[in-house]
């Protein structure tokens, strides 16, 4: 892997073991055009790196990713074309996580939203901060939760919670995520690096053809479900892009980001 074709997504190296991390720490890792570009092909140049056998991912700063960034959300809407081009990379996010032979292991360090929930919970295995918190908010700026959501929530925690969660946006607390058995572990802050460097080591000691090929023969029911339903959620979500809803919420959202900032 050459970071040189990588702006928002740094790597490093430990062994057999690659961590990439979404570099936007300013923003909480906010999801950009450029970030939501290289989402798109960085799983499947992991796949491909011969020097690796596991691959962490996690954010840079205090937060593991806050979902899709405002003001290109905006320019989303005034530019509703480029829409057919965030389709396009949404599902090659979604497909290269579900078909990259190697494990993921999401450190979600902080927040995880909307997108930034969607890869983690398309990982392998997940390890969080005590104090994280996953939420998919598409509705609380009135978008369809059509990257992903929809397929990943309900194979984790049931319809009945995942539709409580989808439908409102509501966060929930790591520990309480765990519990459910939407992400597999919530540990102290303080431990989180322990925690998931020792089961990437566990992971990359192994018996690693075998590792792979049980996690592909599990993802083929994952992957005919995405199959199934992500052009529909991505269609749907489009329409939700123009929508006055999703028009009004953004730009209130941005007056509420702008009075803080001058506060």
């Amino acid at each position: 892997m050459n970071q040189q074709d990588y702006k928002a997504i740094t790597f490093s190296r430990r062994g057999r073991v690659l961590t990439l991390t979404m570099n936007r720490p300013d923003s909480l890792n906010a999801v950009n055009a450029v970030l939501h570009e290289e989402l798109s092909r960085v799983f499947t140049d992991a796949a491909k790196d011969p020097d690796s056998d596991v691959i962490v991912l996690t954010g840079a700063g205090r937060a593991f990713c806050a979902g899709g960034d405002v003001d290109w959300m905006q320019d989303a809407i005034d530019n509703p074309d480029s829409f057919e081009t965030t389709v396009a990379e949404a599902k090659a996010i979604v497909f290269s996580l579900i078909d990259c032979e190697k494990p993921t292991i999401a450190r979600i360090n902080g927040p995880a939203v909307g997108l930034g929930a969607t890869i983690a919970l398309f990982c392998d295995v997940s390890f969080a901060a005590e104090k994280a918190i996953i939420a998919d908010p598409h509705v609380s700026i009135g978008m369809v939760a059509g990257d992903g959501g929809a397929v990943i929530w309900p194979q984790l925690i049931g319809f009945a919670r995942a539709k409580e969660f989808l439908l409102t946006g509501d966060p929930i607390a790591a520990p309480r995520a765990a519990e459910i058995g939407l992400i597999n572990h919530a540990v102290p802050a303080e431990q989180l690096d322990a925690a998931v460097d020792a089961f990437a080591d566990r992971l990359a000691g192994g018996a690693m053809k075998a590792i792979r090929w049980s996690k592909v023969t599990t993802n083929i029911a994952l992957r005919q479900l995405a199959v199934a339903m992500m052009d529909t959620g991505l269609a749907y979500e489009a329409l939700t892009n123009v929508s006055a809803d999703h028009q009004r919420l953004v730009t209130e959202f941005r007056e509420k980001s702008a009075a803080r900032k001058k506060s």
